[in-house]
């Protein structure tokens, strides 16, 4: 296969939107579509060489692993003792022991694998993973285990017949992604059957090029048009794709689409972008681009672990142009040697593969049995994380959904009296309120189901169509309010959230006659507004008590994270400061759920708790208390821990027992 100077160039052009996007800067929101250039870039240049190799009767199956041996293996495995060494020395030992993890699955491609099963690649958690981008080399590595051996069972159809059932592979792929991104999400975005696609149209245009001969062939203005028309196309994905699109979905077909364009119109010399494309500039940042692509995120995630503040941009800037100069080296010292037969002989190269391999995998199961290395950090560190493993009450989860009526129990199984109703915000409330309960005899269903408030006629947009938020609501009012011995409900969540969204989506949208809508920005906090308070008076006439929970007071940063890392990293004594949130700020940001609630009207069955009242202005004038002698109120940014969750409960509990009796609203 002739060198094309300009494939390097488009590598430059898939890498560098996507070490912007991790850097967090919001003009390359969509920065992730980097990922499914390199996989047509990938799947066109590997189906190259093996047609190449069979047209000259050269191709084998352990020369063609040799290769992607010589090509993956040096590099990654040099990132990967860098990140063990950081670790060790910046970790807490719950992040440790969730990197462990992954020490365990990259050598064996099965990293995306373990990336689904515990996460999701937009979420806050995922930048503290410093492996996490390598869910994108395990995709390549399984698809390369299959293709090969797929090839070579095909070959005596003829290669109409391979196209025929590569082209496919490919529509079923896309499908399966197009499907499967509105009802798993995360599975879509991780995993090979809904990414092999991209792969198999990088396939295609080698099967076409190969046949047909070199893209020149096509007049200069095909040519120039077709090339501005691909690269547009991409530049349009980085641009205004963001983590709010179903993807890869149909609109994953931009960026993959583009770089197909690009690949069969240009050469070095034919057109405009084909001459930008192979400059010095770019080929250079392509030929380095795996090593930068290797490097750069585990550079933002030990920043972020390291520093008791989010890392600003001019921080993540200089290391993204730090990546670049560890990848030069990393090609140059590493890539470049071991791909040359003379350094390293085959079984040479294969031997330390499995030895390197092997080390890691026992590494990790000695890091995750033991907890993530705790003995490293000393007892504060180890105090101050606690909070964030307070134990839960049972609750549904995604994923692990318990149908409304085998909900389990808190407290007394033999005499329950009520239902606790809400997301994550009503569960980290449920394992305190089971003690208290117990305490008294009384018993109450947990009927809270993680990312769902406790309001009618509502979905989750971002969690897919298995999310069953509307269902489990209706089910869960229905079924309380066809008991008579259940005779108080308590309703808690994420109210301010919901209404705002996270920064860049919204999160909810309405129901209407069992049907999901989409309905415009301009409209949906309205009919939101409505919602909550429509619940809210049909779960009062249905004559329960109605015990409401009113916004738990946002920090906004990880409180036991930041006193165990304030712990790990500075001479101060974490008990010596009080943590604390300014109070002005909880009564802003939540103005509009309180007015709504307040305004609902005066109700004989309708009990208001506040948690302003409990943490703001009570420990510290004007403030909010986050941490008290020691002791964190938050398991994360906005979940009470148990010693939070204990005061709250204690206020729920005086009307639950009737040591109080129910204040008359003024």
């Amino acid at each position: 296969m002739t060198y094309r100077r300009e494939i390097d160039g488009l590598r430059a052009l898939a890498v560098l939107p996507v070490i912007l996007f991790h850097a967090g800067f919001q003009t390359f929101r969509g920065g992730f579509v980097g990922v499914d250039m390199f996989f047509v870039i990938s799947g066109y240049l590997i189906t190259s060489i093996i047609l190449k190799e069979k047209q000259a009767s050269t191709f084998t199956l352990v020369g063609f692993y040799e290769r992607r041996a010589r090509r993956i293996l040096p590099a990654l495995f040099v990132v990967m003792c860098t990140c063990l060494a950081l670790g060790w020395l910046w970790l807490l030992p719950i992040d440790m022991k969730l990197f462990s993890e992954s020490l365990v699955a990259v050598p064996g491609f099965a990293s995306n694998i373990l990336f689904y099963v515990t996460g999701d690649y937009f979420e806050p958690a995922a930048e503290l993973k410093p492996l996490l981008h390598t869910w994108s080399l395990a995709v390549e590595e399984q698809y390369y285990l299959l293709y090969p051996v797929i090839l070579l069972l095909l070959w005596r159809l003829g290669q109409r017949w391979i196209i025929g059932l590569l082209a496919g592979l490919a529509v079923i792929s896309l499908s399966a992604a197009q499907w499967s991104s509105q009802r798993d999400p995360t599975f879509t975005f991780f995993l090979l059957p809904t990414r092999g696609w991209e792969l198999l149209i990088g396939a295609l245009i080698a099967f076409y090029l190969f046949k047909n001969g070199a893209a020149n062939n096509y007049s200069r203005f095909v040519n120039e048009a077709a090339t501005i028309g691909g690269l547009g196309l991409c530049l349009y994905g980085v641009f205004t794709l963001d983590a709010l699109t179903p993807y890869p979905s149909v609109y994953a077909l931009l960026p993959t689409l583009g770089t197909a364009v690009v690949i069969l119109f240009t050469t070095p010399h034919n057109t405009m972008v084909g001459k930008v494309l192979s400059s010095k500039l770019f080929v250079s940042v392509g030929l380095i681009s795996y090593s930068a692509y290797l490097w750069h995120y585990p550079l933002f995630v030990f920043a972020r672990h390291r520093s008791l503040e989010p890392p600003g941009h001019a921080l993540l800037l200089s290391l993204a142009l730090c990546s670049f100069l560890f990848a030069y080296v990393s090609w140059k010292y590493i890539e470049t040697p071991f791909r040359n037969r003379q350094f390293i002989t085959r079984n040479q190269l294969f031997a330390c593969g499995a030895v390197c391999s092997c080390l890691f995998v026992v590494i990790g199961l000695i890091g995750y049995r033991t907890g993530g290395f705790p003995q490293r950090v000393n007892e504060g560190v180890l105090k101050a994380q606690r909070a964030q493993f307070d134990q839960l009450g049972c609750m549904s989860e995604v994923g692990k959904y318990t149908n409304v009526s085998e909900s389990c129990v808190l407290g007394t199984r033999e005499n329950v009296v009520g239902a606790l109703l809400g997301d994550s915000i009503a569960g980290a409330l449920s394992f305190e309120l089971g003690k208290s309960l117990e305490s008294r005899s009384l018993g109450f269903s947990n009927m809270s189901y993680g990312h769902c408030p406790p309001t009618l006629g509502i979905y989750r947009i971002d969690r897919g169509s298995t999310h069953r938020c509307p269902e489990h609501n209706r089910e869960a009012f229905e079924y309380v309010e066809d008991r008579d011995n259940y005779k108080t409900m308590i309703l808690a969540g994420y109210w301010t959230a919901y209404l705002e969204g996270d920064g860049t989506r919204p999160l909810l949208d309405m129901v209407v006659n069992g049907v999901r809508q989409s309905t415009p920005d301009d409209q949906r906090n309205a009919l939101l507004r409505n919602a909550y308070a429509d619940s809210l008076l049909r779960y009062i006439r249905s004559g329960k008590t109605i015990i409401l929970i009113y916004p738990i007071p946002e920090v906004g940063w990880h409180v036991p994270r930041y006193l165990a890392k304030r712990a790990m990293f500075s001479s101060d004594n974490q008990d010596s400061e009080d943590l604390t949130i300014d109070y002005e700020s909880y009564k802003t940001r939540n103005a509009e759920v309180i007015n709504l609630f307040d305004n609902i009207g005066d109700y004989p069955n309708l009990i208001r708790i506040k948690p302003e009242s409990i943490f703001c202005n009570t420990f510290v004038k004007d403030r909010c208390a986050v941490q008290l002698h020691g002791a964190s109120f938050y398991r994360d940014e906005f979940h009470l821990s148990n010693a939070g969750a204990s005061l709250v409960v204690r206020e729920i509990m005086k009307y639950l027992v009737g040591e109080t009796r129910v204040p008359a609203r003024t």
